[in-house]
């Protein structure tokens, strides 16, 4: 259209479609679901090589020797690498603590911990070739749980430990500890009408990504190498990589590939530093893919956890204090377990009103597996625990769980254990009415006139092991606090790239980020924020990479939050740069470009009042406008480390389940008819995926309830089951209805007033199923998961 002509106004079927509040489908969603997606295992490069990792067999042990001959001398064979043939001083990465090798020197610390690499011609030629590897291991005492690795003359895990958590932990087999104080429990507990204590067992969740780790190196001509890889955080694995390798970071030049699921298991490193060894001494690509046994031990889990907790109430149901010691089993490496400290201690209380507390938090050094970051991340386990407590008080009271949930729940303004106020809505009280409210499912559903039971909905399922005799139902509810973001002082940032230009006539905006999209949807809202902020139909995401600054990690429900937050400012500054080109062109057309506010709009400039004064393509004829700008949310700070106060977390999120479960006492099994969730998202960016979010964590949290456990041997610390034939998951025949009710309660600290959503109902889901099998069964069952010989006694 020209500028000169009659005003026009924007209509409704002008308007730009696929911003925020829509359901925009997935760019890749077809492509997945048809087996078409290209994900990092099927990367192939001409002339590649293969690696493999050998792993230690024993979960401790001094290594006498390694005699590799036999291996280089396989036909097929490139190289084989040891700790002696790392290129640097820097022979160790992490997360925080730098405790991890690249190869183990000297002595393995866990079952399945990296020895040595091969790079062959073939991925069984590699295979073959490691297991020619000789190593003489001189087994050593393992250390398990608490007691041996804090008793009088325990191994020392990590001699000469200089981490800035040492001078503040009992014990050098103490990775962190951090307790919240605040009032006088004890003080407190004298007022208690009734005491309940409670201890609890979480077990060890593995993230069961369909996706293997892999990813493909490949040597470039200035020396550097080029990486594509499945990974969470692009920049925190440039960080730790390229010191090792005795690089400069611009010559690790990092491509995020597709990645199959994450779920926390891959914020540290796998295989990303041996591809790169690999790639390097043999001056070609090196493809490394994990298999599922591999990937067990590739990748670090859920922190079992032990918890002890004390609750005293009023008569009145008023709760009075809390004390409680969670201990978490961070296994043989520190990766995250200093922040799943500070994570659990700090929302130990949960969503409830406290004023006297007394909390401890450790997390050890162990031979165990290593643990690390999980969906959910330290407050899953508390949650666990203090919505058993909360059972256990109301019915000591001889109240009902729900109303003295929401007698004792928090609000908007409350004081949290550790100082900070909640300032936005928190809505605990109104998620368990909704939850609460919903009507029950109908009872005995496999019952039809006339036909023969439907065994499907049945415990047991196809296994056709009852037809409803000795079933019993039950009905539990949980509610649950998480924190959203990084915490405790780290500066938290992400930083987009946005370019708008003229292409074929038609506006185009690019969004340039370093996100890793692990499955969450983030390239589908980031498209949507662009849409809403530029008034482009048009916009192409470009691949995650490390030439645009860090994106942060993929982790702790953040990423809508801080690179949506980073998408929106980084459009905002394009859109005020595309005004003032209009205005320098087409100013003297129309008054409104020096008076009213002006908004990007259906490919147009268009007032506030929606008169059109420009097409987008007009004005950015011969301009291209580039803006690349980090992006922050409000700082946060270091919790005391004798206290526990600060204001730590930036924001917090909130959901609630009723669980409805069926169970046959005679054999133990559990069939989970309904998992109802109620969760305010603060404001649903993409809905469908909002839903797909909180369905896919209740899923999850389902699974550590009834069925998900790495099982450890606990006199050899090895792992017994790393398969998928062991270690069980849900099915689709497994997964119950899932209804959900949205809340949209507005943060006003937050872009558009969002919440992060993705981990919170995978923390009130798992309470919530084991509260529902105590009220069928009358069990107290303290541990998760429930095993039938829980339920039988057998």
């Amino acid at each position: 259209m020209g500028v000169t002509g009659s005003p026009t106004n924007i209509n409704q079927g002008t308007r730009t479609k696929g911003g925020i509040g829509e359901s925009t489908l997935r760019p890749d969603g077809i492509l997945k679901v048809t087996g078409e997606f290209a994900y990092s295992s099927d990367m192939w490069h001409e002339d590649m090589l293969w690696g493999h990792t050998l792993r230690s067999t024993v979960a401790h042990a001094e290594i006498v020797s390694i005699d590799i001959s036999e291996a280089l001398a396989t036909s097929g064979v490139y190289s084989v690498l040891t700790y002696d043939d790392l290129p640097t001083e820097v022979k160790n990465y992490g997360l925080e603590i730098q405790d991890t090798p690249v190869l183990a020197h000297g002595r393995v610390r866990h079952h399945g911990e990296p020895v040595a690499l091969v790079a062959a011609d073939h991925p069984e030629t590699a295979r073959r070739a490691a297991a020619k590897i000789k190593i003489d291991y001189r087994e050593l005492p393992v250390i398990t749980d608490e007691a041996s690795a804090t008793a009088e003359g325990a191994p020392l895990l990590h001699e000469g430990r200089d981490d800035h958590h040492i001078g503040h932990v009992p014990h050098p087999n103490i990775v962190h500890r951090q307790p919240i104080v605040r009032g006088d429990a004890e003080a407190a507990k004298a007022r208690a009408d009734v005491i309940v204590t409670g201890d609890y067992y979480f077990g060890m969740q593995d993230q069961a990504f369909l996706g293997p780790e892999s990813g493909l190196a490949v040597p470039s001509e200035d020396g550097g190498v080029d990486l594509y890889v499945a990974t969470q955080w692009l920049h925190s694995d440039l960080r730790q990589i390229a010191p090792v390798l005795g690089l400069p970071e611009d010559k690790v030049r990092m491509t995020l590939s597709g990645v199959g699921g994450a779920f926390g298991g891959r914020e540290d490193l796998s295989m990303q530093i041996h591809a790169c060894l690999l790639a390097l001494r043999t001056g070609k690509p090196v493809k490394i893919v994990y298999n599922r046994f591999e990937s067990f031990f590739g990748h670090v889990h859920r922190h079992p956890a032990r918890l002890h907790y004390e609750h005293g109430a009023t008569r009145d149901g008023k709760l009075t204090h809390m004390k409680c010691r969670i201990v978490l089993d961070g296994g043989a490496y520190a990766s995250a377990s200093p922040a799943v400290v500070g994570n659990a201690s700090s929302l130990a209380v949960g969503p409830y009103v406290i004023e006297d507390v007394d909390i401890e938090a450790i997390a050890l050094y162990t031979n165990n597996p290593p643990c690390g970051a999980m969906r959910g991340f330290g407050a899953v386990q508390a949650c666990f625990a203090y919505e058993a407590q909360m059972d256990k008080v109301a019915a000591e009271l001889g109240m009902d769980p729900v109303e003295f949930r929401q007698l004792n729940a928090m609000e908007q303004g409350t004081l949290l254990p550790t100082g900070q106020v909640v300032d936005s809505p928190a809505p605990v009280a109104e998620l368990l009415r909704r939850v609460k409210a919903r009507p029950l499912p109908p009872e005995r559903q496999w019952e039809s006139a006339g036909e023969q039971p439907d065994v499907r909905a049945l415990p047991g399922g196809l296994s056709n092991t009852t037809h409803g005799e000795g079933v019993v139902r039950g009905v539990g509810y949980a509610v649950g606090l998480k924190n959203v973001g990084f915490s405790e002082g780290f500066d938290d940032y992400s930083t987009a790239r946005v370019r708008m230009e003229v292409i074929g006539g038609e506006p185009v905006a690019t969004v340039h980020t370093a996100m890793a999209e692990v499955g969450q949807g983030g390239v589908t809202v980031h498209a949507q924020i662009a849409r809403t902020e530029l008034g482009v139909s048009q916009v192409t995401i470009h691949p995650a990479d490390t030439r645009v600054g860090s994106a942060g990690s993929t982790s702790a429900s953040r990423q809508t939050y801080v690179t949506g937050g980073a998408v929106k400012n980084s459009c905002e500054a394009v859109r005020e740069q595309v005004l003032e080109i209009g205005r320098r062109k087409f100013g003297t057309y129309h008054p409104a470009w020096a008076t009213a506010e002006l908004l990007l709009e259906g490919g147009k400039v268009v007032t506030d009042g929606g008169e059109v004064l420009a097409d987008l393509a007009d004005v950015l004829e011969g301009e291209t406008v580039d803006v690349e700008l980090e992006w922050r949310h409000r700082p946060t700070e270091a919790f005391d480390l004798h206290t526990g106060q600060g204001n730590g977390h930036v924001q917090y999120s909130f959901a609630a389940h009723r669980a409805v479960v069926e169970v046959d006492t005679e054999l133990g099994l559990v069939k989970v008819i309904e998992l109802a969730c109620a969760q305010d998202v603060g404001k649903a960016l993409n809905p469908l995926s909002v839903l797909g979010q909180i369905q896919g964590g209740t899923l999850q949290g389902m699974g550590i309830a009834v069925m998900e456990e790495i099982i450890v041997d606990p006199k050899t610390a090895k792992v017994r089951n790393p398969s998928f034939t062991d270690y069980l998951l849900p099915t689709i025949l497994d997964t119950p209805t899932i209804p959900v009710d949205v809340l949209e309660l507005a943060d006003d600290h937050a872009p558009y007033g969002l919440r992060g959503i993705g981990e919170a109902p995978t923390l009130s889901s798992t309470p919530a199923v084991l509260s529902a099998i105590r009220n069928a069964t009358g069990l107290e069952l303290n541990r998760t998961p429930v095993r039938p010989e829980h339920l039988t006694g057998s």
